[in-house]
């Protein structure tokens, strides 16, 4: 098993520098969805950040976009 502990990674979102911290698991999935779709993370991550509400910080919008796109791919 990976280690569960969040990993903290910098991003670039519209020009700005952020940091998000995820478990490897995560990082690794983004980084695939990312690439299946064509996209650096830098721009998923920007999309994910335009989409969410105030309500939710980006790691964890990251991780529910995650969990949607592999749920979305079970249920084609």
């Amino acid at each position: 098993m990976s280690d569960a502990r969040p990993v903290k990674h910098s991003l670039t979102l519209r020009g700005h520098r952020t940091s998000v911290s995820l478990e490897d698991p995560f990082w690794s999935a983004f980084r695939e969805i990312a690439e299946a779709e064509g996209k650096g993370v830098n721009q998923l991550a920007a999309e994910i950040d335009e989409a969410r509400g105030v309500s939710a910080g980006l790691a964890s919008a990251i991780r529910v976009f995650v969990l949607d796109h592999y749920r979305n791919r079970l249920r084609s």
